[in-house]
């Protein structure tokens, strides 16, 4: 049985290092299954290179995961079309959180044999073993697939991975990480090299834009991930890690303990993570800087009460100034997420949201505000079809979600031009900001050359 499992091209010129189908790897080739890779990520192949790929080695399965965006399933199109004009069309499977909350349409945009709904190890794993054995299709749990008569079916859901330490690391001696370790992070040397690791899957809050289809969070033990670590530093000179929990600091004790066994650990590297401004005290915060850590994304969502209630978000407004008065104080660089345009956002909560990044942005990156978006299995998607403000998966992807910084769906009482206008207004003032402070950055490197002879001065082009 030879399975190919494909990391899709992004369109980044460094990409994303592809962790899921680096766990599908190690989880497969566990069991003895052979496993090859085409890295489209890397290569920026067309979509016919793939289709002639398929011609010429014959391989039983194929695979290819995509989370729920606009670039992605445009991707996704391009890439089905090239598997199913293949000559030896091997057993097409999907995953992600893409085709996840919409199985059926996706297997129909697709022509897809099978969707693996969820998380992905042991389903795939089942449903290798299935065509191995020719077992029925709707024996394996936690998948989706159309029967002889065009009828989707969806077998039962599969229990959660409990044992997160059971998983063997990604399958990083069959990639490239001397390219993937080249991505750039906030707050990052340029002489550093970075890998994404996870310390755990899942979420305990239950933002109402949030796509996640597993419910809780799970952590692996901090003996585990640190032993990851090790290994990326020994085999691959790694200096920088993001961790890429969707949120590391899931409560006060767990983020606490984990940099305590980072310090415990002897472990030297810097790090960054996905952060909740719910447990950025003073004690956390302080305990993440000896860590390590030199930047905490937050996602802020909004500068309302109202609005951020209305979200589910669990925050308020108070909480937002005093996390990023204690982020900033330890000397950690803060990620500000903002979005625009859900119930009882208008021009003047806006404006707070700018007025909060004039205030706190320290410029580690740019940072502009984004529409809401209500994606697939989201209750935001369902309420907006319930709303009539959209009708299905299809009007979602081939009408309203064509770029992540346009309006896919107005909640607000303001009509889509005045959402535009304002957006633009909030935008223009943000980027201003943040040139304005780069070009007093280089007009100091100019007068440290010039002035004070700065000897250590590289040039004015980026090194």
């Amino acid at each position: 049985m030879k399975i190919l499992l494909i990391a899709y091209d992004n369109g980044s010129y460094i990409g994303w290092f592809p962790q899921g189908i680096a766990y599908l790897t190690s989880y497969l080739e566990r069991d003895g299954y052979d496993v090859d890779l085409y890295l489209q990520d890397i290569h920026h192949y067309p979509s016919k290179h793939l289709t002639d790929y398929l011609n010429k080695n014959k391989f039983d399965i194929v695979g290819v995961g995509v989370i729920a965006g606009y670039y992605q399933y445009q991707q996704l199109k391009k890439l089905s079309a090239a598997i199913n004009k293949s000559k030896n069309r091997p057993f097409f499977v999907l995953g992600g959180h893409g085709p996840s909350p919409e199985p059926d349409y996706f297997l129909k945009l697709t022509g897809a044999d099978a969707v693996v709904i969820g998380e992905g190890e042991e389903t795939m794993l089942d449903l290798v073993n299935s065509r191995v054995n020719n077992t029925p299709l709707h024996k394996v749990k936690g998948i989706a697939f159309r029967d002889i008569a065009g009828t989707t079916i969806t077998t039962s859901g599969r229990p959660l991975i409990k044992d997160l330490d059971s998983i063997p690391f990604p399958a990083y001696h069959r990639f490239p990480i001397e390219i993937y370790r080249l991505g750039q992070y906030p707050n990052m040397k340029i002489t550093e090299f970075a890998m994404p690791v996870l310390t755990g899957r899942g979420c305990t809050f239950k933002c109402n834009f949030c796509y996640r289809l597993d419910k809780g969070h799970r952590a692996r033990s901090s003996e585990s991930v640190l032993e990851e670590v090790k290994y990326l530093q020994v085999n691959y000179g790694i200096s920088y890690i993001d961790f890429s929990d969707e949120l590391l600091m899931i409560s006060k004790d767990r983020t606490v303990k984990f940099c305590e066994d980072i310090i415990k650990s002897g472990l030297k590297f810097s790090w960054t993570c996905n952060g909740r401004l719910n447990y950025a005290t003073d004690e956390v915060i302080d305990v993440m800087k000896k860590a390590g850590c030199n930047y905490i994304n937050y996602g802020i969502e909004a500068m309302d009460d109202d609005v951020l209630k209305g979200m589910k978000k669990g925050l308020r407004v108070k909480m937002v100034h005093k996390g990023i008065e204690a982020t900033l104080k330890a000397g950690i660089h803060p990620g500000f997420n903002i979005i625009f345009g859900h119930k009882g956002d208008n021009r003047e909560t806006l404006n707070k949201a700018v007025d909060f990044l004039l205030k706190y942005n320290d410029h580690s990156e740019l940072r502009t505000i984004r529409p809401v978006t209500p994606y697939p299995g989201s209750p935001l998607y369902y309420e907006a079809i319930e709303k009539g403000l959209l009708k299905n998966c299809e009007d979602f992807y081939e009408n309203k979600h064509t770029n992540s910084d346009l309006l896919a769906v107005n909640f607000t009482e303001l009509s889509d031009d005045e959402f535009y206008a304002a957006l633009s207004e909030a935008n223009k003032k943000l980027v201003e900001s943040y040139h304005k402070d780069q070009i007093k950055r280089a007009i100091k490197k100019v007068e440290e050359l010039y002035i004070h002879k700065d000897a250590g001065f590289r040039g004015f082009r980026p090194v």
